[in-house]
């Protein structure tokens, strides 16, 4: 909890809002005004206020497009139309699919050129070892508003500061006048208005090393986003962002989405670093002696060797719930 605590009051100091509202750091909830069900909460001067923890409910981070239920590593099946798990993640059973989802791009469509439509397609198909996300980069914006991980929002009348359970990503949205950000980034650089109850904040500056989602689509360094938060209620944001990116898409194309506040009474950010997570996955071909016995350069060729308990076994420990024979210790 201390390092959590370190973590949070370096975010607010570095977005200049500490002193601005009092924040309730376990809880995430501020304490200005509450207002009624229907109605948003409001910071002391009239503006709903965003700050607490928040969470997307949505499949997106899997496909922002609409798609069935599908292997995260798929290979032919017993028949054409039906694939299954490949063999480095056959392992996981219904854990190792994609679930279902409707999609959350306004007339389910990307608009890619045909160059891009092809990359995308490849992108796809080979997502496991392209997607920035696996090894652990910073997400960028949109992606990281719709990740399954929890984000808080500390806001201030200048400064709306952002921090991620992911990676410890953090963002700051300057609604007052600055310098341009002098290079590019994953997060990019974010400068907000109010247009009425609505916050409006342009993304520039991004580095083209991230994606959308983990279906391959992706963008050049030419992306803008322009995002929209709405309340709508208390406890509820509809987000949109529209994405202009001149070298990859044929026009402007727009995503929507509802984020919660989370209520727990308890909730807080417990980040997720992952650079440790995805070391192996990364750098795993520079071990002297490495834990995947077969690199080609940097692509790791995976052979699957795993011991399964005869079906009778499995089905009598795991479905009926009896115990395992005892087991006796060799003699000394």
């Amino acid at each position: 909890m201390r390092r959590r605590l370190s973590y949070i009051m370096t975010a607010l100091a570095a977005a200049g809002v500490a002193a601005v509202f009092p924040i309730a750091v376990g809880t995430g909830q501020s304490q200005n005004l509450e207002g009624s069900p229907g109605q948003p909460r409001r910071t002391v001067d009239g503006k709903p206020d965003f700050s607490g923890i928040w969470q997307a409910n949505t499949s997106a981070y899997w496909d922002l497009l609409t798609h069935d239920a599908r292997p995260i590593v798929g290979q032919p099946g017993v028949y054409p139309d039906v694939p299954v798990l490949a063999a480095p993640v056959v392992a996981l059973g219904t854990i190792g699919w994609v679930p279902a989802g409707v999609g959350v791009v306004e007339g389910d469509e990307i608009p890619y050129q045909p160059w891009a439509a092809a990359r995308q397609k490849e992108n796809f198909a080979n997502w496991l070892d392209r997607d920035p996300e696996i090894r652990c980069y910073l997400p960028g914006v949109p992606r990281a508003m719709y990740m399954p991980y929890k984000f808080q929002i500390v806001q201030g009348p200048a400064k709306v500061m952002m921090a991620f359970e992911f990676r410890n990503a953090d963002r700051t949205i300057h609604l007052d006048e600055v310098v341009p950000y002098p290079a590019d980034s994953y997060m990019g650089h974010s400068v907000g208005r109010w247009e009425g109850d609505t916050l409006v904040v342009e993304v520039s500056t991004f580095t083209p090393l991230t994606w959308f989602d983990r279906s391959g689509n992706f963008h050049s360094d030419a992306l803008k986003v322009t995002e929209r938060y709405t309340p709508i209620g208390r406890d509820a944001i509809q987000y949109e962002a529209t994405i202009e990116d001149s070298k990859v898409f044929t026009r402007p194309w727009k995503i929507s989405l509802p984020l919660y506040r989370r209520l727990e009474p308890n909730v807080q950010l417990l980040p997720f670093r992952c650079m440790e997570q995805a070391e192996e996955t990364a750098l795993g071909y520079l071990r002297k002696e490495p834990l995947v016995t077969r690199w080609e350069g940097k692509t790791m060729i995976l052979e699957v060797k795993r011991k399964v308990p005869p079906l009778a076994e499995l089905y009598d420990i795991q479905v009926s719930g009896n115990p395992p024979p005892p087991q006796t210790d060799p003699p000394r």
